[in-house]
């Protein structure tokens, strides 16, 4: 490997370690800790590749990313940063970075990638064709979408590659793992932005769709759970999306971002959601990972969120290197939505500026007194068996529903929900409820009917009702 590479970072240790890694690698290499000095050797014609911090004493790097590539377009620029979120890696990707890596990073991913940018450096552009690249997204800092493990770091990736595409997108996850937010950011940083972002869930009406489609036009129409849908209204969203795509003015149709469980064709082959309807939504799938497949995150997020609190007027809170261990035991079955909860609670009941470990286990456990111990607890993921133990408590339970009802009323707006939602809701919590109870007795309709104190034939009924498919098994203890 041979050629010229600037540095620029303002941690002396790093600059040292590139420099000799690069340097035995057979390249020549300039650096710095100032952007100012980046800029005059990029002016002077120095250099063949940059790799530089976003966080600098004298700027952000990113912002001259626009300027080194009006200069020079042939310039591949590598971007590093501590700064591990979905922002950064949308604006590297807007800023047209050769390529984008989080810190701490391994070595040998960095040569690797300065070896691509030196052998495949971009095609030279012409000075006015890199004018529109001077203006990034000034983004949002409150967005929870934090994380450098390497499945965080490929969906901020993705997300970045797809914000502008003209596809429909379905972000898949478990409940609380920010589906909603990775869906409200393909709109909030896209090129539709000024338009209008319509939500559309199960319990709106049939009738009132394609008022949400006109109001989307050119905008984007957010679909929550779609398999949640009723057999007719998903009927009727397949139609309103054909309609719009032969329309005399497909400029007016908007982009279609849904959000689903984990597994959207489980839902598929349970015969909750049609096969032509995930076609049309699923034009790409972003698949949002739980917290326990990426617990080093765990501590970096919950600061993150703690620092959010303090925005929106909670008591401006630390966390402790030891508290933060704890919450990076604890399984999360809630995911970064429990995390948030978690961490809003303990900076209104810590009784310090940091919050400690005692206080952080005595939230935990009063949150969730029968979960497993937090030693043992990320070692492995938790399961639908009946031997897990999570538990849900029904103070645990209500607060869960009430965190749910009440952002089912806030997608409203100002305006009351569609009439009929105490029938809506028993029907949301009814199909859980069987289901789990079928599992915890392994199939056996007339123990699950007297567990749940119903008869018989009415949990015949109701599963025929809700297409639960049952199988008998043998209970292993």
């Amino acid at each position: 490997m041979d050629g010229t590479v600037l540095i620029a970072d303002d941690d002396r240790s790093i600059r040292t370690v590139l420099t000799q890694a690069l340097t035995r690698a057979g390249c020549k290499v300039h650096a710095t800790g100032s952007l100012a000095q980046l800029q005059r050797w990029v002016e002077e014609g120095r250099g063949e590749l940059v790799v530089t911090d976003v966080m600098m004493p004298d700027g952000n790097g990113l912002d001259v990313i626009p300027g080194i590539r009006r200069i020079r377009p042939d310039l591949p620029v590598i971007v590093i940063s501590a700064q591990n979120t979905i922002v950064t890696a949308i604006r590297a990707t807007e800023a047209e970075a050769f390529d984008y890596l989080p810190k701490p990073f391994d070595l040998p991913d960095l040569m690797a990638r300065v070896r691509a940018g030196l052998a495949r450096r971009p095609a030279v552009r012409s000075p006015a064709g890199s004018e529109g690249a001077e203006t990034v997204t000034v983004a949002d800092p409150t967005l929870p979408l934090v994380g450098h493990a390497p499945a965080m770091q490929a969906l901020f990736r993705t997300v970045a590659r797809v914000v502008n595409a003209d596809l429909s997108v379905l972000v898949s996850g478990e409940p609380g793992t920010g589906r909603s937010t990775v869906a409200r950011a393909l709109h909030g940083f896209s090129d539709r932005r000024d338009g209008a972002l319509v939500v559309l869930t199960p319990a709106d009406p049939v009738d009132g769709m394609a008022d949400a489609f006109a109001r989307a036009a050119r905008g984007t129409l957010l679909i929550e759970n779609p398999a949640g849908m009723t057999p007719a209204a998903q009927a009727r969203l397949v139609g309103l999306i054909e309609a719009a795509e032969n329309g005399p003015d497909p400029s007016r149709l908007p982009r279609l971002v849904s959000t689903a469980a984990a597994d959207p064709r489980a839902d598929l082959t349970a015969g909750l959601l049609r096969q032509d309807l995930l076609y049309q939504l699923s034009g790409i799938t972003l698949t949002v990972p739980p917290l326990r497949a990426r617990v080093d995150d765990i501590p970096p997020l919950a600061r993150h969120l703690l620092a959010r609190a303090a925005t929106l007027g909670l008591p401006a809170r630390t966390l402790s290197d030891p508290a933060a261990a704890v919450l990076r035991a604890w399984p999360f079955p809630g995911n970064v939505r429990e995390l948030d909860n978690t961490m809003r609670r303990l900076a209104l009941t810590a009784t310090g500026s940091e919050i400690t470990e005692d206080e952080v286990r005595a939230a935990l456990t009063d949150a969730a007194p029968a979960a497993p111990a937090a030693k043992s607890a990320a070692a492995a993921p938790p399961s639908r068996s009946p031997t897990s133990s999570v538990g849900a408590p029904p103070e645990r339970l209500a607060q869960s529903i009430e965190t749910h009802l009440q952002r089912y009323f806030d997608l409203h707006g100002g305006e009351l929900p569609p009439a009929g939602l105490y029938d809506r809701i028993l029907r949301e919590v009814e199909r859980p409820l069987i289901e789990i109870a079928l599992d915890a007795t392994a199939g056996n309709q007339l123990r699950c009917a007297e567990l749940l104190g119903i008869n018989r034939n009415t949990l015949r009924k109701k599963v025929n009702e809700l297409n639960i498919e049952v199988t008998r098994r043998r209970r292993l203890m």
